[in-house]
């Protein structure tokens, strides 16, 4: 199975280091580099093409013009090649054996169309900080999942034949890119569960959990993202109430999704 790695880029060659190091140093070697870059403006771009010039496994693409996170993802989708694919954020990175243990996940079950793992939150220099306590292994061919817990997350990765079945990530999307991306793949088929930690997420102060407006834009996005999905799976109403007029999802379903009746029933998924 060929892997496609997809980085989607944007002014961030200083952390982008650590993440081309992980990658270049997997243990599965059957893989393809897709960086596009969001239109950079701080050289960033030209340092990345020259770090990459000599290994014919990168491929590298810089939009026109500033086209956002969702617009970018999307693409590297497009341009990726390879059978199976996973997101590694630039200021990001992976262990050694990410790929390897993400790939004999699918060689176990024709039915698995993505995998999820662990994460493990780390400081700006990458040091361990923490585990991440949202990620578990989630019931399959649920309609009511929405992974409002966050239980999938990175390192995720997916069929590309299954993403192909899909309408394809929203492409106005500003941030939730990801929860997009995971809840149309779910409708494909199973989710297998790593239960290690397969990605490095780093805290720094350009992220979104420290900058207000960043959370309220991905709020707005999650909502328009959740919205879709009801819709997707024909769900006009949700709780008893009408999908249109509950003017947050994500409050609404998180709300709904921790009562202790809820909380039970998930802690006993096998």
């Amino acid at each position: 199975m060929k892997f496609s790695i997809l980085v989607a880029h944007y002014n961030n060659y200083n952390y982008f280091l650590d993440c081309y190091k992980s990658i270049i140093n997997q243990t599965y070697q059957d893989f393809e580099i897709i960086l596009v870059d969001d239109c950079s403006n701080d050289g960033s771009f030209e340092k990345i093409q020259n770090l990459v010039k000599n290994d014919i496994r990168f491929k590298v693409f810089k939009n026109e013009e500033n086209k956002g996170v969702g617009y970018t993802k999307r693409k590297c989708i497009e341009l990726a090649t390879g059978d199976i694919c996973g997101f590694v954020d630039p200021d990001d990175a992976i262990i050694p054996s990410a790929i390897e243990k993400s790939i004999e996940k699918y060689l176990e079950k024709d039915t698995i169309v993505a995998t999820h793992s662990n994460i493990s939150v780390c400081d700006e220099k990458l040091n361990y900080i923490r585990d991440f306590k949202g990620t578990r292994k989630v019931k399959n061919s649920d309609s009511f999942f929405f992974n409002i817990d966050f239980s999938v997350n990175h390192f995720f990765t997916f069929k590309k034949l299954a993403y192909d079945k899909t309408s394809g990530i929203d492409k106005e999307l500003t941030s939730a890119v990801d929860q997009d991306l995971y809840l149309k793949i779910y409708e494909q088929g199973n989710f297998a569960y790593i239960n290690e930690n397969l990605y490095l997420y780093r805290i720094h102060e350009k992220g979104v959990s420290q900058d207000k407006s960043k959370k309220d834009k991905l709020n707005h996005n999650w909502h328009k993202v959740l919205l879709n999905t009801l819709k997707r799976r024909k769900m006009g109403r949700i709780y008893g109430r009408n999908i249109d007029e509950i003017n947050n999802l994500p409050k609404f379903l998180f709300e709904k999704e921790n009562s202790f009746l809820k909380k039970l029933i998930r802690k006993f998924i096998k």
